[in-house]
């Protein structure tokens, strides 16, 4: 590797963690996933992947053509607050009844369980319209502006990604002791739910 392959990846990842590393509704529910010890594979797995296509996407274009599909925003950022909204009620509700000791669940409650998982994983990953303007428009942009380290780039921004959603789905284990009384998960149910509810509006007033 070249020192300019290796700038250029050095900066992708620097570039990805500034976009990546931030309180919104993915990494609440990463997060909380990581401190359940609920599917954190599953979860890691989604999130990172759809993040290194989306990257790829970008790289390979998906920018130029994000420019002129303002509709396709519009029409994720209708489905993600409507979907965010839902969630933010249902986290309202684990804080004012939080469900820490539950019996262990039946295979078929476990597979349902799962199910769920995914799907959510996939909403809050793929109806997310800021995930489409800041890896694929924004990410993608500032990787083509490195002609032919642009793939580099995207490596490096990859590689943080992956780095990062491991770190807080299989790190989030570390804060169980903490989340071992009822008013801590109270606490963290209680976030989650501003969180999404005031990404619920921001995504309805398109700010």
């Amino acid at each position: 590797m070249t020192s300019l392959q290796l700038g250029a990846v050095a900066s992708g990842l620097v570039f990805g963690l500034s976009l990546i590393v931030a309180i919104g509704p993915q990494n609440a529910f990463v997060l909380r996933q990581g401190i359940r010890r609920s599917h954190v594979p599953t979860v890691v797995a989604i999130c990172a992947t759809s993040d290194v296509l989306l990257i790829a996407a970008g790289t390979a274009g998906g920018s130029v053509l994000l420019a002129h599909r303002a509709w396709a925003i519009d029409l994720a950022r209708a489905g993600g607050a409507l979907f965010v909204l839902a969630y933010a009620g249902l986290a309202a509700r684990q804080a004012l009844r939080p469900a820490l000791a539950t019996p262990s669940p039946a295979a078929g409650e476990r597979r349902a369980a799962h199910a769920g998982t995914v799907v959510a994983t996939l909403a809050f990953t793929w109806l997310n319209p800021w995930v489409y303007l800041d890896t694929v428009a924004l990410l993608g942009s500032v990787a083509n502006s490195r002609p032919g380290q642009q793939w580099w780039f995207a490596v490096g921004a990859s590689a943080g990604s992956v780095a990062w959603f491991v770190l807080l789905g299989f790190g989030g284990r570390l804060l169980e002791p903490v989340f071992s009384r009822p008013r801590a998960w109270r606490v963290l149910e209680a976030f989650i739910a501003a969180v999404m509810l005031a990404t619920c509006v921001r995504l309805a007033l398109g700010v």
